[in-house]
């Protein structure tokens, strides 16, 4: 069950929130806050059910649109539409266009209405185990820039100082533009009222990750789990196909490329356990890989970037690399002709394609969709993903598809949580803006 964004807000102090962290990295200013508190809100996954939060996103999606155009589209009626446009007006968060009222048209109901982009960003990061993107997003959720770092290593809360220092810079790149808010999307146990997240991989443990951002950056922030913001990001900000009615139905989402997830949503609304995502980067694969855990054959250790670097090297495809070779070495060796590449890139479609069929009969949803640069980097490998869940899966095969954001999942999954209170709750959320 979803939090209401009033009800969810962390507010911390600047002790909390281990300000001592920030000095390390020089660069990072701190908050814009006077009052020195940092507002903690956990994400909304899900596509906002009040008049406004509808109004909004069919501006969002279908701007500029007409008053009487907006109710029928939303199944509102034409006063609550005329109400939820003014109050977004005068908000800021919408704007007219008297420009393309049509010929002959009397009355201000007539008068087009559609976002009012332009004045505003939000700021996604997303901490990946060895790339961090940071993503400026306008509030209709259209990325205007992006750029990656390594991420961070050494103590966790200098990495979190380094990467706020990365994302203001970049973030003061748009002058003209007013920032409104902070997301971040990261792998581990998240917890999102707190913005605490433990996470193996870097070895971060109680990680301040909302506090140390959010103050850093003087903006409200909210923090989710990687796999679980991919899924909202399809659910939010994915073109709507012909026929698809948004928020129905099931959906099953299946992420692969440095680490393995799966994220369900339900009815318009991401399943967020209120004890953390669950985990299927130990699931059995039959595979000989070692995992960390002390087992062989566990699906991250088997599909994983990391594992196809590994295995690559073993094979002497990679012979001759220098420094440390990224997982673009293997793609472009299989794309130049190596049969070995191939092969291995094969093999892991293969598992993935079985994975993804187990998973998809235990859950029985409407739709699956796959992300993830193991999906995306080597489309020669999609049609033995499919041949292998056709031959896996017991059940009459549905709707199955590829991302349509290609290798920008974890860019737009970044941007979704930096985007979904506002979407969820238009009005609550750009006043909260105003008290930071």
């Amino acid at each position: 069950m979803s939090i209401s964004t009033l009800q969810s807000t962390a507010v911390l102090s600047r002790s909390s929130a281990r300000g001592s962290a920030l000095g390390l990295a020089r660069g990072v200013r701190p908050a814009l806050n006077p009052a020195n508190r940092v507002q903690i809100v956990a994400p909304e996954l899900r596509i906002g059910d009040s008049p406004a939060a509808a109004v909004f996103r069919v501006a969002c999606t279908n701007g500029p649109i007409a008053r009487d155009a907006a109710a029928k589209s939303t199944g509102l009626s034409t006063a609550t539409v005329n109400r939820q446009v003014a109050a977004l007006l005068g908000e800021g968060l919408l704007r007219e266009r008297a420009d393309l009222t049509a010929s002959g048209a009397v009355g201000r109901p007539r008068v087009p209405f559609e976002v009012n982009h332009e004045p505003y960003l939000t700021v996604g990061i997303h901490i990946g185990a060895v790339v961090t993107g940071i993503v400026a997003s306008d509030i209709r959720g259209r990325l205007l820039g992006s750029v990656e770092i390594p991420t961070p290593t050494g103590p966790q809360d200098l990495a979190l100082a380094q990467i706020t220092r990365s994302a203001r810079m970049f973030v003061g790149r748009w002058h003209k533009r007013r920032p409104l808010w902070v997301g971040v999307a990261l792998g581990g146990r998240v917890d999102a009222t707190t913005g605490v997240v433990d996470h193996q991989r870097l070895g971060w443990t109680g990680a301040q990750v909302g506090a140390i951002i959010g103050e850093g950056l003087g903006l409200p922030v909210s923090v989710a789990a990687h796999v679980e913001a991919m899924a909202a990001s399809e659910l939010l900000l994915a073109p709507q196909r012909p026929g698809e009615s948004a928020g129905t139905g099931t959906s099953m989402y299946f992420y692969a490329r440095e680490t393995a997830g799966v994220a369900v949503t339900i009815d318009g609304r991401v399943h967020t356990p209120s004890s953390g995502p669950g985990s299927i980067v130990h699931l059995p694969t039959g595979s000989s890989a070692l995992c960390s855990c002390g087992a062989r054959g566990c699906l991250e250790a088997t599909v994983s970037d990391r594992a196809m670097i590994e295995a690559a090297r073993d094979a002497g495809i990679l012979n001759g690399t220098n420094g440390r070779p990224a997982i673009a070495a293997v793609y472009k060796a299989a794309a130049s002709g190596s049969l070995a590449a191939h092969e291995l890139l094969v093999e892991r479609a293969r598992i993935l394609g079985r994975t993804v069929a187990m998973l998809r009969d235990l859950f029985n949803p409407d739709r699956v969709i796959l992300g993830g640069q193991a999906f995306t980097e080597y489309p020669a490998g999609i049609p033995h993903v499919a041949e292998a869940f056709a031959r896996t899966s017991s059940l009459v095969r549905k709707d199955i598809r590829i991302t349509g954001f290609g290798n920008r999942v974890q860019e737009f999954a970044a941007g979704v949580v930096s985007l979904s209170a506002l979407h969820a709750d238009p009005l609550t959320s750009i006043r909260r803006t105003s008290v930071q």
